[in-house]
């Protein structure tokens, strides 16, 4: 190929995209996406071979990579076997995919119902717990992002929810978040305390007898990457059981290896009885999500029709995808490296970017799933943007990050640092080096 092939061939693909294709979340007329031919591992290239280290996991979803071989490889196999079938059928692709995903599972959770994403898989897991209770009401966090459909959009709390407050039942409360507490609280211990409270009150004012299920993500994503501090999901837990709710954790995000564990909720050992998964379960490579069920709440269903379905539910490419995907993190490793990289070189070295750059108010995280919460100033802790919004410093950055090849995640003021749970130790020095020069060119917008 010809460096003017090249460039025509880069050309083209903006220009089919900006003709023809309508993009999420977006003003259309403004934008100016990147191209991208192919990737491999942690990285990706255009078609005139300008590469770039993904630091985004893309929507923090290609948990083990671009292009991982053997994961093309399974699709391509099974598409010669047995290209689609329709979910009333038995598939044995299916079947396997769903027994691995439910030994990832907690104890009690044998059954698991197959989505297209996440946001379908919030909208049946709320299904099935209005049904299994008989109550309607869903509580969720306000610095929360649970999809773009009905229910979802409205069990979300970030401002995408504002447009979309169609759907009824939703109900949003303030979750943990020690850097800027709601609760005036002075440690973990004191946020914990008061944030169960605070929820166990919202039970009580909206009546236990309306409240179906409890929907939190493990680890606050997109909204943050806000940890929670040891005992608080053991208390959500215990108030879905004082008051008969169901305890829905979203794990689209924070699921598959993101935090060094196979499952975020196994760093705190809760038990919830829904559980949403997608992204991470096969890396993104085709459409998948789902909700692994407890026993009890598929035992509902025994003699009752669930009202839900999907044509592609449990599809064999995605399944194929995903039971190759879970293969290869327990041959490789994958998840024990992700608790490794964050212990001793994403946590480290975030830390150490905030002894040099005031402009970074808080780092937090785990495993490979991690945030900078921007400021400029670190007393008064002003956020660098407003919520729901940009400003001219966070434009800075993205655009620092990206002409030194390094692919950005970045939300309001927050930078979120989510390389692929498989990225080599080089690789994730050589992305905090250019994390170092970047932040360097946003430091005069500190006024603290």
């Amino acid at each position: 190929m010809t460096d003017s092939d090249s460039v025509a061939s880069n050309a083209e693909a903006f220009a089919l995209d900006r003709a023809h294709v309508f993009h999420s979340w977006s003003a259309q007329g403004s934008l100016n996406p990147l191209v991208f031919k192919s990737g491999a591992g942690s990285r990706l290239w255009d078609f005139e071979g300008k590469e770039y280290l993904d630091f985004s996991s893309q929507l923090v979803n290609t948990n083990i990579g671009h292009q991982h071989p053997k994961v093309v490889a399974a699709i391509q196999e099974q598409a010669a076997v047995q290209a689609t079938l329709a979910p009333q059928h038995a598939s044995l692709v299916r079947g396997q995919t769903a027994k691995v995903i439910s030994e990832v599972a907690p104890p009690g959770h044998s059954k698991v119902f197959f989505t297209n994403g996440g946001a379908d898989a919030a909208e049946n897991a709320i299904r099935m717990a209005r049904l299994h209770t008989g109550k309607s009401k869903v509580l969720s966090f306000y610095r929360s992002y649970h999809g773009n459909t009905g229910a979802a959009i409205n069990a979300t709390g970030d401002p995408r929810r504002w447009p979309n407050e169609f759907a009824h039942g939703h109900v949003h409360f303030f979750g943990p978040y020690l850097y800027r507490s709601s609760f005036w609280a002075a440690d973990e211990q004191q946020e914990c305390e008061r944030a169960l409270a605070h929820l166990e009150q919202v039970i009580q004012f909206e009546g236990a007898n309306t409240v179906a299920a409890v929907l939190i993500e493990t680890v606050v994503g997109t909204a943050g990457v806000l940890v929670p501090p040891p005992g608080y999901l053991a208390g959500v837990r215990a108030l879905c059981d004082k008051y008969g709710i169901v305890y829905i954790a979203d794990e689209v995000m924070a699921g598959f290896g993101r935090t060094g564990e196979w499952l975020a909720i196994d760093n705190w050992d809760v038990n919830p009885d829904l559980i949403m998964f997608a992204k991470g379960s096969n890396s993104g490579y085709v459409p998948l999500g789902g909700v692994m069920i407890s026993d009890e709440i598929a035992a509902t269903f025994d003699d009752r029709v669930f009202p839900g379905g999907l044509t592609y539910s449990g599809h064999p490419l995605a399944c194929a995808s995903a039971l190759a995907t879970i293969g290869v993190m327990r041959e490789e490793g994958i998840v024990e490296h992700a608790k490794k990289l964050g212990e001793t070189v994403l946590g480290p070295g975030l830390q150490d970017l905030a002894d040099k750059h005031p402009v970074i108010g808080e780092v937090r995280g785990l495993g490979v799933f991690w945030a900078l919460d921007l400021v400029t100033d670190r007393a008064t802790r002003e956020p660098m943007a407003p919520y729901g919004g940009t400003s001219e410093a966070m434009g800075v950055l993205t655009k620092a990050c990206v002409s030194r090849g390094l692919l950005p995640f970045t939300n309001y003021n927050r930078l979120h640092v989510v390389p692929p749970c498989n990225i080599t130790e080089e690789d994730a020095r050589a992305g905090l080096a250019m994390l170092d020069e970047a932040l360097g060119e946003v430091d005069r917008f500190y006024t603290g």
